[in-house]
């Protein structure tokens, strides 16, 4: 089954650099939510998470918070 996988990002965010660049080696599809460049979704990715910080990535509706490549291994490796 092909996981969803969301990126939250800043522009300014050296992080969410990382996080895109380990998705692009990894070879997976990913949409990316520029929060900069969309206010809504800054509001609407807050009140879920409960977090104001970028990265976030959301796979399959599990949650990664920063650059954790080991925790996005596990989380796409699960059925």
């Amino acid at each position: 089954m092909e996981k969803e996988i969301t990126l939250y990002t800043s522009a300014m965010c050296p992080v969410c650099s990382m996080v895109r660049e380990f998705l692009t080696t990894m070879s997976l599809e990913y949409k990316e939510i520029n929060v900069d460049l969309n206010p809504v979704a800054l509001i609407k990715l807050v009140r879920k998470t409960r977090r104001l910080s970028v990265p976030q990535t959301n796979i399959n509706e599990e949650w990664i918070f920063g650059f954790d490549p080991a925790r996005m291994l596990e989380v796409l490796n699960s059925d």
